[in-house]
């Protein structure tokens, strides 16, 4: 099974050059650094999950998302593939699961995974930290559950994510209220961050079930160009939240 993952890789890495739909590179792009810790990489198989499970952690995000049969959606840190396999199961056989890492020795165990289960509807690909390389105008949700506080260019990641959303696509983010340097990141934080590169947030919501927030956010029409992005400072507590936050939080219009 290694060797058939191995060669899942391989071609899935092909399939995203340019000539495949992917967006142009453009070497001469310069993005601010990030302005807050960035958490050490974390690992790739997160958490028990059966626990996870147990506690509706997926079913949770995907209601929330609004995730459906027939769906496009890209999973960004898949890691060994809990949200794979998942997402997989609700978007069905018409619908389609990119699942994207930096950690190849992750990917491979992940493509066993997606040969053993017979999941037809998975494609696997790697990616580099400040660009996921995902195809453009692809995808109605880009899942980014428990990784976004490792990116280490978070304005040039997210730049790079803006055209693989189709109309109306959207930008999940599942995370924990604290610090970077503590594997999370204060939401005002993450809400600020997105903004700077043309994302608009549309929902925000603490729930038991993650461990966290959930946060969406949908790209508006044009992303600014990266020299007119300024980076966001973590100051304080960087803790805020939109009034009542408690539950569900409608974004400021």
């Amino acid at each position: 099974m290694l060797r058939w993952s191995a060669l899942c890789l391989s071609l899935a890495l092909a399939a995203c050059s340019p000539e495949s739909g992917q967006e142009p590179v453009a070497e001469e792009l310069a993005f601010p650094a990030a302005d807050r810790p960035v958490s050490d990489l974390g690992a790739t198989a997160f958490a028990d999950e059966t626990l996870r499970d147990s506690r509706q952690e997926a079913a949770t995000v995907m209601q929330l998302a609004g995730v459906r049969s027939g769906m496009s959606v890209a999973d960004i840190g898949a890691g060994e593939g809990y949200y794979t396999v998942r997402l997989a199961e609700t978007v069905g056989p018409q619908g389609r699961v990119l699942a994207q890492d930096i950690d190849r020795g992750a990917l491979l165990r992940l493509g066993d995974r997606v040969e053993s289960e017979r999941l037809d509807n998975v494609s696997i690909v790697g990616g580099k930290p400040d660009d996921p390389h995902l195809p453009v105008n692809s995808f109605d949700r880009i899942f980014l559950i428990h990784m976004y506080h490792e990116v280490g260019d978070p304005y040039a990641f997210l730049w790079h994510l803006h055209p693989a959303l189709r109309p109306g696509g959207q930008i999940v983010v599942v995370d924990v209220d604290r610090s970077p340097d503590r594997h999370g990141i204060p939401p005002q934080l993450l809400f600020c961050e997105l903004g700077q590169v043309g994302y608009r947030l549309v929902e925000f919501v603490r729930h038991p079930a993650l461990a966290g927030y959930y946060a969406q956010f949908e790209a508006m029409a044009e992303r600014p160009q990266p020299k007119d992005i300024r980076p966001c400072a973590l100051t304080g507590s960087g803790s805020g939240t939109p009034d009542g936050a408690g539950g569900r939080t409608p974004a400021p219009q």
